[in-house]
Parts: C-alpha cells; structure tokens; sequence
C-alpha cells in the first residue's frame, strides 16, 4: 500500500486524529500528522498460486482499501465483510479491518482484528506496528512495548523509521523523555528528512536546553515548503536562547506572514516565550 500524504501543514490536538491512521498529540509535546500507519506487506501482492477465494477475497479488499482511503470507513468494512466471506483465512484483510476500527476509534474492535489478524500469520511485523500503536492510544504502555520490540527485531520488516518514531512518540505520552529521545535518533538515522522525527527531536533537545542539538533539527525544517506556525516558533525561541536576533526577526517574519492568525503569533507579539 502506498501510503497517504502526510497532510504536514498543521499540527493535531490532543487524542486522536485521523489520516488514514493519525497520530494523537502527546501531553506537552506538539506533533506532526504522520502519514498512514503500517498495512501488511502483501496487500498489493498477487500470487498465481492463489485460490479463486483468495483471488476474490484480494479484489474486495482492494475495494475495501480505495473506499478507506477517500473517507468511506463504513463501506470498507462492509467490503472487508465480502473479502472475509470469500476468504475467512486471509489476514491482510483482517488488518485493515482493524485500521479502519482504528479510524473510527472503535479499540475493542481493532484490538480482535489485529489479534485475529497476528493469529494467521504471527510474524507480520506490520500488524505488530499497527497494535503497539493501538495499544499506545489507549495509553496501555506494558501492552505495548513488546509490540514494537517484537516489529522491529523483525528482519524482514521495512519501516524500522516509522516504528521507531511512534515508538518514541509513545514514550514521551508516558513520560519516558530520555527513552524517546534515543528511539527518535534511531527513527532519524534512517529517515533523516522525516518532518515528525525532526521536530520531536528538537522539541525534546530543546526541553533539556541542549540548544545547539535543537537548532540542528529545526532549522532545515523551518527551510522548508513543511514549516508551518509551531516549527517557526519552536525555531524562534530555540534562536532566541543563543542570542541571535536576526534569525529570531527572519523568522518572526515568516511566522507574520504566513501564519497571521496562528496562537503562536499572538505568543510572540505577548513575549511568551517560556510557555
């Protein structure tokens, strides 16, 4: 499945928002919108060994995932409920099922799926992902460590960077700073450019008044077209702190004009730059 834009142009609220899978803020830490959690791997592979079922099972789910990707949650699910009839042992479609309970908020229910889904076939490491995340949404922390441990050691598995930033993300929502500092380095050597993964890392460094490290993660970002009103003002009072005037001015500007609305101009202009 490819996946999703990542809609970085605004930041989220507290719980959970949605992409196709979004990301819920964490309490004092401010986050990108990630692009769509993981899906298992084999949603868009066909086989010539497959089965007529499993050959209609694959073709409604590929319904079932264009309706999930314009909104349509509901009629996903009924599509997942056609695949699963032509095919009760096919697990990507088990999967979805349970990232569209997800989007719907519907945890119990996402909860069966990925366990139904784990059952079939228990080293996708996707679903994995996919749980951990669940299980870190309804802030069930012992639950979810193992989740993600068991995906990343998976060497199969080819979105280590995502499952290292939620895993982070994760960590800071229970209070484990140091822990996601280092589980987001990792998520940044090996998708360096990742917006999400640059601006916790700043947030973080910045928090333990490592000002140097900050300005590192931000400044590309607020560079960039992804910039948006909480990276410049992160940037502001990182440049604030060393003293540089002229890169606080540059990007107050940028904030005025492009941002005049945002709470964090109204901050600047108030001074508020220890809140």
């Amino acid at each position: 499945m490819k996946r999703a834009p990542a809609g970085l142009n605004r930041f989220l609220p507290l719980f959970w928002a949605l992409l196709l899978m979004g990301l819920g803020l964490l309490p004092g830490c401010s986050t990108f919108q990630p692009s769509a959690a993981s899906t298992t791997s084999s949603m868009d592979d066909t086989s010539s060994n497959d089965t007529d079922a499993r050959k209609r099972a694959r073709l409604r789910m590929a319904l079932a995932l264009n309706y999930f990707q314009i909104g349509s949650a509901r009629i996903a699910l009924d599509e997942i409920k056609l695949s699963l009839a032509a095919d009760p042992s096919f697990s990507d479609a088990l999967a979805l099922r349970g990232l569209v309970h997800m989007s719907l908020n519907e945890w119990s229910l996402a909860e069966q799926s990925f366990s139904q889904a784990l059952a079939l076939n228990p080293r996708d490491a996707n679903v994995m992902h996919n749980s951990a995340w669940l299980m870190c949404q309804q802030s069930r922390f012992a639950d979810s460590w193992p989740l993600f441990a068991s995906a990343l050691a998976s060497p199969q598995y080819g979105e280590k960077a995502k499952s290292y930033r939620l895993l982070g993300l994760c960590q800071i929502k229970a209070g484990l700073a140091p822990q996601a500092e280092t589980s987001l380095v990792k998520s940044f050597e090996l998708e360096p450019n990742d917006p999400l993964t640059r601006y916790n890392l700043a947030l973080l460094v910045f928090q333990r008044q490592a000002l140097e490290q900050a300005r590192f993660y931000i400044r590309p970002l607020n560079n960039s077209e992804l910039a948006n009103s909480q990276t410049l003002w992160l940037g502001i009072k990182v440049e604030r702190r060393l003293q540089n005037q002229d890169a606080v001015l540059q990007l107050a500007s940028q904030l005025e004009k492009r941002f005049a609305q945002s709470t964090e101009l109204g901050a600047y202009h108030l001074g508020k730059f220890d809140e």
